[in-house]
């Protein structure tokens, strides 16, 4: 199969062949359909976050099931389904509590002594990326990776469910749980930040705060349900917003990954709110919180996915869709055919773009 190999820092993704295993116990083979840019592997592939070489980078996919193995029962050949980066064993500490996302069983990992998931043609071996690699015409995934999908919903708006949409609309459902009538603001309108925003008016906010140093973005988190907008290059934009909502924001969630707004998102919490980090802030960019401020009641808290369980949300995010309550539309600024990922990945760069999905049909 073709495959978009990242073989060095901050170069061009390598087209070449590559071999997929078939499906062992649990495994399911998928055949790409569609898969999301996201900005999150562009922060392994240009070397913010070390990642062994040579892997095929992509987390954010949807396909069609080719084939499974042996024991998975739940998925069959021709469905349809959303790929998610964390896989789940069902009946380990987290798992049972309700944190699916946070499972970190090697069952759900081949054995270090079997044969890799994916390998070069000369049998040297090629790193998975996140469970998936989905810069590629087919991924050998875990059966738990998987959601089946309406086979009604387009490709190229599915993709963006299994990471940005899902991450987004789950720190509103499942991080903040906020409420109706309560103040949300969500600092960075890229594709999770903007999914927040339509997540936090489905869920009824009273007031939806987008802040964005970019007008195109700002007025586009407007179209997705933000009542108010700020640029966040704004001086002395913690105090106007905190004058605004006379004492802040009930619930603030950052979607940036630079301390900076870490500082910014826990300044305009009010006292008692609640402050969620989804952006992924590199190692060498400390945070650092006024000590006092945790007098407060305000709670501070990380996530990976939006703690959302995905079996379950996936679907209604579907559902949300097709009944026009959820604007995946909005997101996709292009659509590129597989041999054009490079040129998508630059665009992404450029941070003024928001989805780039790729399609490998078209």
């Amino acid at each position: 199969m073709k495959a978009a190999l990242c073989t060095q820092t901050k170069a061009p993704l390598e087209f070449a062949d590559i071999a997929v295993d078939n499906p062992k116990a649990h495994e399911v083979l998928i055949r790409t359909k569609a898969v999301g840019l996201c900005h999150s592997d562009l922060k392994f592939i240009d070397g913010g976050f070390p990642y062994a070489f040579p892997f095929v980078p992509g987390h954010e996919a949807v396909g069609v099931v080719e084939k499974v193995g042996d024991a998975v029962t739940r998925l069959k050949a021709g469905d349809h389904v959303v790929t998610v980066l964390t896989a789940f064993c069902g009946h380990c500490e987290q798992c049972v509590t309700g944190h699916i996302t946070l499972c970190q069983e090697p069952e759900t990992k081949r054995d270090e002594d079997a044969p890799q998931r994916l390998q070069r043609t000369d049998h040297t071996p090629v790193h998975q990326f996140l469970n998936l690699s989905a810069y590629a015409e087919m991924m050998l995934v875990h059966e738990s990776s998987c959601v089946t999908i309406n086979r009604d919903m387009p490709f190229d708006r599915a993709a963006l469910l299994g990471c940005a949409v899902l991450t987004g609309c789950g720190s509103v459902f499942y991080d903040s749980k906020v409420e109706p009538g309560e103040s949300v603001a969500i600092i960075g309108c890229g594709g999770i930040g903007l999914a927040a925003i339509n997540a936090a008016k489905i869920a009824g906010a009273g007031r939806i705060i987008a802040i964005d140093p970019l007008e195109s973005k700002r007025a586009l988190a407007q179209k997705l349900g933000a009542t108010h907008v700020y640029d966040l290059a704004q001086e002395g934009l913690t105090d106007t917003i905190i004058a605004d909502t006379r004492g802040g924001c009930h619930k603030v969630i950052e979607a940036v990954g630079r301390s900076s707004a870490v500082a910014m998102a826990w300044g305009i919490t009010r006292r008692g709110g609640t402050t969620t980090i989804l952006g992924m802030v590199p190692p060498d960019d400390p945070v650092v919180l006024p000590g006092p401020s945790f007098l407060q009641g305000r709670k501070l808290q990380g996530s990976l996915l939006g703690s959302a369980p995905f079996p379950v949300t996936i679907p209604r995010l579907v559902d949300f869709y097709m009944t026009g309550a959820l604007n995946l539309d909005a997101l996709v600024h292009e659509i590129l055919p597989f041999d054009q990922i490079n040129h998508g990945l630059d665009n992404l760069r450029s941070g003024e773009q928001l989805r780039t999905v790729i399609a490998f049909d078209q």
